[in-house]
């Protein structure tokens, strides 16, 4: 039907409609929800609640007896800091006071960014020599890796010298991923012992090596604890062992941070308050950030098969210009030598065209490398590219892409399809569990693509994320005051080979499928869905979108409590506090809580404190036999983005609906049919009357809803049992609620008079 597809194309250019204009509305009841909420988590900006430590480090949770990629509450992540910064943002806008978004930047400096003594001997960083060859490999027991010293294995660092030159230091200004909030294992600060927080490290050791598997170490490796090369021999195989600092970014944090800070600056400046020198610390922030652009070992693009035999790269053509999975950099103890690696990896999940927009586009943010606007403008077109290649026929994004196959630059199975020559994976980076299983990773992709197009316009994120936005209103329903929602997913099939020249992907990836394995109810998850839905309802003006997003909103209310808002959840894969921790045969060693290290080893036998947790009672009764244990989690960043959904609301302009706490499930609209000769060409049937009819042909009357094609309605009025007809009363115009039931059949109420159930209902 090419006639129809110009028709559409047309109708869509005509028919978005701009988006409100932001303005400070705090009076209605979102705004002071996440006002409350606000207050809540930071007690006013005093930062002395149960959130944030007495050294105003925000917890990754309340409760400290937590598994999941942090392995305990009490440590935080560059993701908790990147989130507060939105939660100032947002309370800024809602109360026209902007202290908070500087102050919780200073901490993020503080605390996450490793200063120059933590850092030393980055002048002795030589960019034509970054770093020394190790594979990853998927299977856990393959560790540790043996580095490899060889010339020509490892291309160069590009950017490096241009960084030096623009900031006058050979330091990186980058988040490390993770911090002991508490010291709670005991490494301190340069391994004294006692400061906190602290900078740690745990994953190390390939895609295998879930939280669960894990050897918490020290960044600051002085071989203090450990074995006799403190923990350095557990993950790569050397000759001789140097005393040495390590840190790895997780660079969507950083660009989530940017993303915030953007927001905060463009709300203050209508405030007439100034934060520009937030904004050029973001802009410095996003300079450093381009080093998620490359392969982790410099290597050339593409095809890029054989560690010893794919080119190492030169210039520029090392560079994907995606946001990859971490990228690290690291030194030794004395100052006299260090190294930096990006990462082959990329994950739609992280991705955050925003940001690349923000860098290469808005004058406060420019960043001041001489190559970094146009490496920004590159990776917001080649962002824009990855996620359209992965949406799946559902419209829900798949994995992501790597340039080395299994870490070590293998050769995939000849049916993987390729993205300039990168390799799709449908679990980058993590297989335990797959990577991209968890809908939380739709809801942080998709809301950083949708609000880009909210600010610019940009058709090419309009298009995904309203096809994304019809998964989002089939997978998302509110009943009974609750809310359900696809938790977890399953993929199959590849994605079609790229070409840029198809960004529509008209019958294409029609063997690409996201399908829904789990529903049930992840707080920080949905709500993060619902942000990425307003910010493409609200430019497109799709009122369907809005009132969803409205309904889920009213209804988390439900689950407000006196620290915030939580559901109780069940924690099956709490049985792993007694499985094995890898430790090869004959390593033995000792960390800071003074457990034994050794082959055979569990994960609670390595984090002995846990055992004083006052949680803990409730895990050991479950490895002794007994019930799953259940918590009621009060995490940061699922926290914030409630907030925040609730501050957009409001912000966006839908503050005046009248909120509902309790939202039942509403009528539905009757279903409607249409001609077959439509359905069978895999189209809708419009779900309301065709008010006009949009096109005409052979197979019947169609019309648009939501910027997508349906067919037209046959009947113009819904039909229910004759018998109500003939005692003089109206067929509801919805399926409403059954309120009695004759043998006429099913009875309702609308405009307080008695009305037939539709018979199709």
């Amino acid at each position: 039907m090419p006639s129809i597809r110009s028709a559409i194309a047309l109708l869509g250019a005509s028919t978005v409609m701009a988006a409100p204009v932001i303005k400070k509305r705090a009076s209605d009841a979102y705004a002071q929800r996440a006002i409350e909420h606000y207050n809540k988590m930071t007690n006013g900006g005093q930062y002395n609640t149960e959130y944030f430590s007495p050294e105003n480090v925000p917890y990754h949770s309340i409760e400290t007896l937590m598994v999941e990629a942090p392995d305990h509450g009490h440590e935080s992540v560059s993701e908790t800091y990147s989130f507060w910064i939105w939660l100032e943002a947002v309370n800024g806008k809602l109360t026209g006071n902007y202290d908070g978004i500087n102050t919780a930047w200073s901490y993020l400096e503080k605390h996450m960014i490793p200063d120059e003594k933590n850092q030393p001997g980055n002048s002795k960083y030589n960019p034509s020599s970054p770093a020394t060859y190790a594979p990853e490999d998927d299977d856990i027991t393959n560790y540790p890796a043996q580095l490899v010293f060889q010339d020509g294995l490892v291309g160069e660092d590009p950017i490096a010298k241009e960084l030096q030159q623009a900031y006058r230091t050979w330091d990186i200004y980058a988040m490390h991923w993770i911090i002991d909030g508490d010291n709670w294992y005991g490494y301190g600060q340069q391994a004294d012992g006692k400061s906190k927080p602290s900078f740690i490290n745990t994953f190390q050791r390939g895609a295998s090596e879930s939280t669960w598997k894990t050897v918490p170490h020290p960044s600051w490796e002085e071989f203090k604890w450990g074995g006799r090369n403190g923990f350095l021999d557990l993950f790569t195989g050397d000759n001789n062992y140097a005393k040495q600092w390590r840190y790895t970014a997780a660079p969507d944090a950083d660009a989530r941070a940017i993303q915030a800070a953007y927001f905060g600056y463009i709300w203050a400046e209508e405030d007439g308050v100034d934060l520009s020198d937030l904004a050029s610390k973001a802009a410095k922030l996003g300079d450093y950030l381009r080093y998620s652009h490359y392969d982790k070992y410099f290597k050339k693009i593409g095809n890029c098969v054989g560690y010893d035999k794919c080119s190492a790269g030169r210039g520029k053509n090392s560079a994907h210009y995606l946001i990859s999975w971490y990228f690290a950099w690291g030194g030794g103890l004395q100052g006299d030598w260090a190294w930096r690696i990006g990462s082959s990896h990329t994950h739609t999940g992280y991705q955050n065209p925003l940001a690349a927009w923000i860098l290469s586009t808005q004058s406060a943010f420019k960043p001041k490398g001489s190559t970094a606007v146009k490496d920004w403008q590159t990776s917001l077109d080649r962002q824009l590219e990855l996620i359209r290649w992965l949406q799946a026929t559902e419209g829900c994004i798949a994995g992501g892409a790597t340039n080395s196959w299994q870490g070590h630059y293998a050769e995939p199975d000849s049916d993987i399809t390729t993205f300039y020559g990168m390799y799709y994976d449908w679990q980058p980076v993590y297989h335990d569990p797959p990577s991209n299983n968890w809908t939380g990773m739709q809801g942080w992709g998709m809301e950083r693509t949708c609000s880009l197009y909210y600010v610019s316009g940009n058709e090419k994120a309009g298009t995904i994320c309203r096809d994304w936005a019809k998964w989002v209103k089939e997978t998302v329903r509110v009943s009974g005051g609750q809310v359900i929602h696809a938790t977890n997913l399953e993929w199959s099939g590849n994605p079609d080979e790229w070409n840029k020249n198809n960004f529509n992907k008209s019958g294409a990836n029609r063997s690409l499928h996201g399908t829904v394995s789990a529903e049930g109810l992840d707080l920080g998850s949905i709500a993060s869905i619902i942000k990425a839905l307003l910010w493409v309802s609200a430019k497109d003006g799709d009122e369907e979108g809005i009132d969803l997003a409205i309904q889920v909103m009213d209804a988390i209310e439900n689950y407000k409590d006196d620290l915030g808002y939580a559901a109780e959840e069940a924690r099956a894969d709490y049985s792993k506090f007694g499985d094995e921790v890898y430790i090869p045969s004959g390593w033995t060693g000792k960390n800071a809580q003074g457990a034994n290290l050794k082959s055979g080893v569990t994960f609670i036998d390595i984090r002995p404190k846990y055992k004083q947790d006052p949680d803990w009672a409730q895990v050991e009764n479950y490895l002794n036999g007994g019930s799953e244990p259940t918590f009621t989690y009060h995490r940061f960043w699922g926290q914030t983005e409630i907030m925040v959904a609730n501050g957009l609301i409001s912000i966006l302009g839908y503050g005046d609906r009248t909120p509902n706490p309790n939202p039942g499930p509403g009528p539905s609209p009757v279903p409607t049919t249409c001609p077959t000769a439509i359905t069978s060409q895999g189209y809708k049937c419009c779900r309301n009357k065709c008010n006009p009819v949009v096109y005409q042909d052979e197979a019947g009357d169609w019309g648009v809803e939501n910027n997508q094609w349906c067919g037209c309605p046959t009947a113009s009025a819904p039909k229910c049992n004759s018998k109500v007809t003939q005692q003089g009363y109206k067929c509801c115009s919805t399926c409403t609620a059954t309120v009695y039931v004759d043998d006429a059949g099913k009875w309702g109420v609308e405009n307080n008079d008695w009305c037939g159930i539709p018979t199709n209902c």
